[in-house]
């Protein structure tokens, strides 16, 4: 007779425990597949660490047939991860011998739990209850699209009902998940080696252009072209900050970063060649926000010194002076347009929320708590006039998502 430490059932099995076990295996693959498929950088961690990928997947496994076994499955995860290791005493064995240092161990097999809990209780992949308060009426619950980054992301549209999303991963490589209009891909590694969150932009049907602060804090920039990605152009400048990206026509680019005075520079591509940085004034305390409601009309915003919003924008004609639109920020704003004279600005605030300023095309409203648990700067993009999509790295450093509208 076998026990099985993982599941508690003995050998040779009742026809009530196969089937209990069989449904359980089933389970745990269902998982494993997921983990592989939408959350690879956590084997990239290990393996980095000097774990065999091969060993990483099967403690992986153990994990998850671990936590499937378990009755409770409201249980936190650290308190999950210190049950299993109380539970397996082989486990200790593991870090040791492959000299994996504990930190790391534990940080990765805890957000591993996460994901698996997440799972098990029917979150993922679908909107589901998310991190922080409920959000605002006329929102959507928070849905957890995993990942572990090491930025705030970036996001695109080029269609409605198409997403882009760009994020730094845990190896500060670009990576890649987007909605093609069904259901999210997995995660796609476009390399580099970034020092800020990505921005990205569309200006045509398959069309996306994204640009980051490289090593050397130059700004680089990669694009799809509808058949397949371009390489790592560097654009040059010496940049603080994320860069923000907009565009009001086909072809053309607008670039905005804070410069090393924390002044706003600006780069822009004519459809024939890339101008010099352009010196837009103002003190920065974050990195800008861009966005482009019509044909040359370009708006950004910024957090100002005493971490109020800050806006300038771009007429057709000349740039205006800098306005202060109060509010108290923790991050660098986000902004969407989802028709002509109409913003929305995010920005986390002080209880770590999401909180929105809209302008309605005649005034500027009131600041609205939408609510959430942010570890980042939100990013923010809309695919049609009724449609505003917001994501931000998440307390457990995951890509969280809400949206408003159809």
């Amino acid at each position: 007779m076998f026990n099985n430490p993982y599941g508690g059932y003995q050998f040779p099995p009742s026809d009530d425990q196969y089937y209990l076990y069989a449904q359980q295996q089933r389970n745990v693959q269902d998982i494993m597949q997921n983990i592989r498929t939408d959350h690879n950088d956590l084997y990239g961690e290990l393996e980095r660490s000097g774990l065999n990928r091969n060993i990483a997947d099967l403690l992986f496994f153990l994990v998850a047939n671990y936590i499937i076994s378990q009755q409770n499955l409201n249980m936190p995860a650290n308190q999950m991860y210190s049950r299993f290791q109380s539970q397996t005493p082989w486990f200790g064995a593991v870090s040791r011998q492959f000299n994996i240092p504990r930190s790391i161990m534990d940080r990765i097999l805890i957000r591993f739990i996460e994901i698996v809990l997440e799972l098990l209780r029917g979150r993922m992949p679908g909107p589901g209850p998310g991190p922080g308060p409920s959000p605002a009426p006329g929102w959507s619950s928070w849905e957890d699209l995993g990942g572990v980054l090491s930025t705030a992301p970036g996001v695109s549209s080029w269609q409605p009902n198409r997403l882009d999303v760009f994020v730094g991963g845990s190896d500060n490589s670009m990576y890649h998940k987007w909605w093609d209009g069904r259901s999210w891909s997995g995660w796609e590694n476009l390399g580099g080696i970034l020092t800020s969150a990505p921005a990205a932009v569309s200006w045509g049907p398959n069309r996306i252009d994204t640009f980051v602060r490289g090593t050397d804090n130059s700004m680089y920039h990669k694009w799809w072209d509808g058949r397949s990605w371009s390489g790592w152009e560097n654009l040059g400048g010496i940049l603080t900050s994320a860069p923000a990206a907009a565009s009001w026509q086909p072809n053309r680019l607008d670039v905005f970063v804070r410069g090393t005075d924390n002044g706003l520079y600006h780069k822009w591509w004519d459809g024939m060649r890339w101008n010099d940085w352009e010196n837009l004034g103002g003190s920065l305390a974050s990195s800008p926000a861009a966005v482009s409601w019509g044909p040359n009309r370009i708006d950004v915003f910024a957090r100002g010194v005493n971490n109020d919003l800050i806006h300038k924008w771009w007429d057709g004609r000349s740039w205006s002076g800098w306005e202060s639109l109060g509010g108290n920020l923790t991050s660098a704003p986000a902004v969407s347009s989802r028709r002509p004279n109409h913003l929305d600005v995010f920005a986390r605030g002080r209880n770590n929320n999401l909180i929105k300023k809209t302008w309605n095309g005649s005034r500027w409203e009131d600041w609205q708590n939408i609510g959430g648990n942010l570890d980042s700067e939100p990013a923010a993009v809309s695919w049609g006039p009724n449609r505003t999509d917001v994501f931000a790295r998440g307390i457990n450093r995951s890509l969280i998502h809400i949206w408003q509208g159809q």
